[in-house]
């Protein structure tokens, strides 16, 4: 065995015990791995660095800028809520739905492509659902890469492998050859999920799961957090109130966070409103006593409503932790006589007084410099309180920067990515002038599509992709291939079968999955020579198995998806195990018992 290819086994050795034992964070590894494949001699300067001009690489951060794009437009809540409105609050149901969704999707463009679509609405169904992101993305993630192999054009190596037969002299392989195939898996794949994802994925035991801002400052100061929202009908007795007239806090204690009337819409309403006829109210305190309000004033349960759709979400709203500064405006004068509503739309909750919290109806205290405020309202407004030197506001927050008027635009640049994808442009320069498109169309900033790239992913796939190149370069990969192959020869076809799909799989987790059919086509037509096998469907198998890639976060989508799900490798490793065996013995068996 050549010294080169002993290095090479030692790194690759190293690298995959780091990755399983989690020790140190993936893109660290993976950067250590592409200087030791330098510092080794295995490969050049220019070799060793060749990851950050990948394909693969220009393509995710080019899928991250289009992503984020599109989430901008707010295009992917309506698709939440009309999911939500199928399936329900259910797990179950959402999975599915979803799973379905991405994988037919995934059959006609680059898997990457179609996750990064279906990640602003997966996240906006978890935040409505109160579904941890974890439940959720893993399995549609999955469902994307399985969809690759709905289709002849669903993934690299399904599209590569008919130039290799050709290549060869073999017959090519039509559009929809792999489609059965591709369905047992992707509905094999959505059933894995459905039957043991409680299992498999990420559980976090009660008080283990990591808090929000908003969750801690609620629970700390045991602030109000149900919001319901109501009608006001001819005969309800509230018609030609104020709020205050109402006694809405000093009776109730109820916050009205706003009211809704035509296409109107008032936040922190004046308390000297007049209630009309028609109107909708939104309101903040505790379940029994808005439904004490509601029958004391005949008023009606609204489910939903246009008014609040999405400024009432954790998106668009929340609390806020103000402090009064000396100099301020406020200082020395009441709420009331400030007109805070008026002025900036925010609902005042909490009162602390010279350190003291006010517990009675605090509109006329007068506010003193360290005084702190505890106030509700959209991020927007709370925005405006911040950049305010009246105010010191020391909860984080992020306006959402939604522009539907952006949306043909975002849209336009995403199909034209896509369609030069499928007409045959390399997928790295089809995303890339999609994502530059959209900073072009002023859909994001060029600041903002910087912003957009996940950093840890684009380091994770530029290091241990010049491990595939090493492995190619030093003859390690055949040296594997060879070996492995020479022990199931002379044994029934079956193992040989298996062996095929084992080494696509094996070679996937460590190099691209186009590189790994590169490397293996031409050895699979060989051995099935020898062994007297049509060698058409085991170099097609071993095509489909490059989607086998589970096991770890290096294939494109699980890289892509692992910070919004908050995946470390050991989650991968749990829920991955069984659907590599699962997408193992599915294809075998398919491909023995009924192609070969």
């Amino acid at each position: 065995m050549e010294s080169e290819i002993i290095i090479a086994l030692v790194i690759l050795g190293l690298t995959v015990i780091m990755l399983v034992l989690d020790l140190v964070r993936i893109d660290i590894v993976a950067i250590a791995c592409m200087l030791s494949l330098g510092w080794t001699g295995l490969l050049d300067n220019e070799e060793m660095f060749s990851g950050f001009s990948s394909n693969a690489v220009i393509a995710m951060l080019s899928v991250m800028i289009l992503g984020n794009g599109i989430s901008r437009t707010g295009i992917m809540d309506e698709f939440s809520k009309f999911i939500i409105s199928k399936a329900g609050n259910h797990k179950r149901n959402l999975i599915g739905l979803l799973s379905i969704s991405v994988g037919v999707l995934s059959g006609l463009i680059q898997n990457i492509g179609a996750a990064a679509l279906f990640l602003p609405g997966i996240l906006q169904v978890s935040r409505r659902t109160n579904i941890p992101p974890s439940s959720l993305i893993m399995p549609i993630g999955f469902a994307a890469i399985l969809g690759g192999t709905l289709t002849m054009v669903g993934s690299g190596p399904l599209i590569l492998v008919n130039d290799l037969l050709k290549n060869e002299g073999l017959e090519a392989y039509h559009l929809f050859s792999v489609t059965p195939i591709g369905s047992i898996l992707l509905l094999a794949g959505i059933g894995y999920f459905l039957l043991f994802g409680n299992k498999v994925l990420p559980q976090k035991e009660s008080g283990e799961e990591e808090k929000s801002e908003q969750e801690e400052l609620v629970e700390k100061l045991n602030l109000p957090h149900n919001i319901k929202l109501l009608s006001i009908n001819e005969k309800s007795s509230l018609v030609g109130k104020t709020p205050e007239e109402a006694q809405l806090w000093n009776s109730y204690h109820l916050n009205l966070i706003g009211i809704g009337k035509e296409k109107d819409v008032v936040y922190a309403p004046w308390r000297e409103s007049k209630f009309e006829e028609g109107q909708t109210l939104a309101l903040l305190g505790s379940t029994e006593n808005i439904e004490h309000f509601s029958k004391d004033f005949h008023l009606n349960n609204v489910a939903s409503s246009e008014f609040f759709s999405e400024d009432i979400d954790a998106d668009g709203s929340g609390f806020a932790e103000v402090i009064i500064p000396p100099g301020s405006e406020l200082a020395g004068k009441s709420i009331r006589e400030f007109s805070l509503r008026k002025r900036y739309a925010v609902e005042p909750i909490i009162l602390f007084n010279k350190g003291e919290r006010v517990a009675d109806n605090f509109s006329d205290v007068e506010i003193i410099s360290g005084d702190t405020l505890i106030v509700y309202g959209r991020w927007i407004e709370i925005k405006s309180l911040k950049d305010s030197a009246d105010f010191v506001v020391l909860t984080s927050f992020e306006v959402d920067k939604k522009d539907k008027s952006k949306t043909l635009p975002a849209i336009a640049c995403f199909v034209l990515a896509i369609t030069l994808a499928i007409v045959g442009f390399p997928i790295s320069m089809a995303f890339l002038t999609g994502a530059l498109c959209m900073v072009f169309t002023r859909v994001l900033s060029i600041s903002e599509a910087y912003d957009a790239i996940e950093w840890k992913v684009v380091f994770l796939l530029a290091g241990l992709i010049p491990l595939g190149v090493a492995m190619q370069k030093t003859g390690t990969a055949m040296f594997l291939a060879e070996s492995i192959m020479s022990v199931v020869i002379d044994l029934d076809p079956i193992y040989f079968v298996l062996m095929v799909g084992v080494l696509s799989t094996v070679f996937s987790l460590f190099m691209s999955n186009v590189g790994a059919i590169v490397v293996l086509a031409p050895l699979v037509i060989g051995m099935a020579d020898i062994a007297d096998i049509d060698p058409r469907p085991l170099v097609l198998m071993a095509a489909v198995c490059a989607a086998n890639s589970f096991i770890l976060p290096t294939h494109q989508v699980n890289a892509f998806l692992m910070s919004p799900g908050g995946y470390r490798n050991a989650d991968y490793m749990k829920a991955g195990s069984g659907m590599t065996i699962l997408f193992l013995a599915i294809t075998v068996s398919i491909f023995y018992f009924f192609i070969i």
